[in-house]
């Protein structure tokens, strides 16, 4: 096993667990307890998880995020379309990331792509956000460019809004960008709880030259109080909860949807 397979299926253990140890490295990847102390030493430096004593745990975030990011009843589903969504992003790209909960974990997966660590010098990727627990997330990660764009802290999201946002977003071209909504329907489309956050939202998806909007089954057919004004609707990643004769109407409206497998189905 190469190098930077093992990294990464060290950081699959722990995305699997709150931690690890160099016993059980050496079990499930045949390697000697020198290799799996250097693994862990690398990632360790690169801030993907924290040393201890025979062992790692994962890298987290030190401050409490708001009660929706702790408790999610479709965590695997936003897992899934993380993934899908992370399948997009080549490398080197300028990506833009909207809040909420999916998004954060798309962030979560970006952060343990091992391609995006290796040795660069130039950024491995580029993320324009408006939400400071994703900015916080990925600004330890030494091969990412991070931009936040201005504006007022909504406290229920951790999002950035009003029209400092909008000012620094009209500086800036996308190659994809993905933005989590509160509801779909395939005809008025993505829909949020927050007016300013419907705003931010449509205008980052305007600076892309792709816009995904990332949503789990569980918000079709919900509408919510603001659209997505200006914003076209025309990409939808969703997980296989959706069923048939929701693809179809979403599909005869002329959206694409990718219906991202389900983990470890591949």
């Amino acid at each position: 096993m190469k190098r930077a397979e093992r990294l990464s299926a060290i950081l699959d253990l722990l995305s699997e667990a709150t931690q690890v140890d160099v016993d059980e490295i050496v079990s499930k990847l045949k390697v000697s307890p020198a290799t799996a102390r250097r693994d862990l030493d690398s990632l360790a430096e690169q801030r993907l998880l924290t040393r201890t004593h025979g062992g790692a745990t994962i890298e987290t975030v030190a401050y409490d995020l708001p009660g929706r990011y702790n408790k999610d009843a479709h965590a695997e589903q936003k897992r899934a379309i993380a993934q899908a969504a992370s399948n997009l992003i080549p490398k080197g790209a300028v990506i833009g990331l909207c809040g909420g909960t999916t998004s954060t974990a798309i962030a979560s997966a970006l952060s343990k792509r091992s391609d995006l660590m290796e040795p660069s010098n130039k950024p491995t990727l580029t993320v324009v956000t408006n939400a400071i627990n994703i900015a916080a997330q990925l600004a330890v990660r030494p091969n990412f460019k991070i931009m936040v764009t201005g504006g007022i802290v909504n406290p229920r999201s951790y999002e950035l809004v009003g029209s400092y946002a909008d000012a620094v977003l009209q500086r800036v071209a996308l190659d994809l960008a993905f933005v989590g909504v509160n509801g779909l329907d395939p005809i008025v489309g993505p829909t949020i709880s927050d007016e300013g956050e419907a705003a931010v939202n449509a205008m980052v998806a305007k600076r892309a030259t792709q816009a995904y909007v990332v949503a789990d089954s569980s918000k079709i057919g919900t509408r919510c109080f603001a659209t997505m004004t200006g914003y076209t609707f025309s990409n939808l990643i969703t997980d296989s909860g959706i069923t048939a004769a929701q693809r179809r109407s979403f599909e005869d409206h002329g959206t694409t949807v990718i219906v991202a497998p389900k983990l470890g189905t591949e």
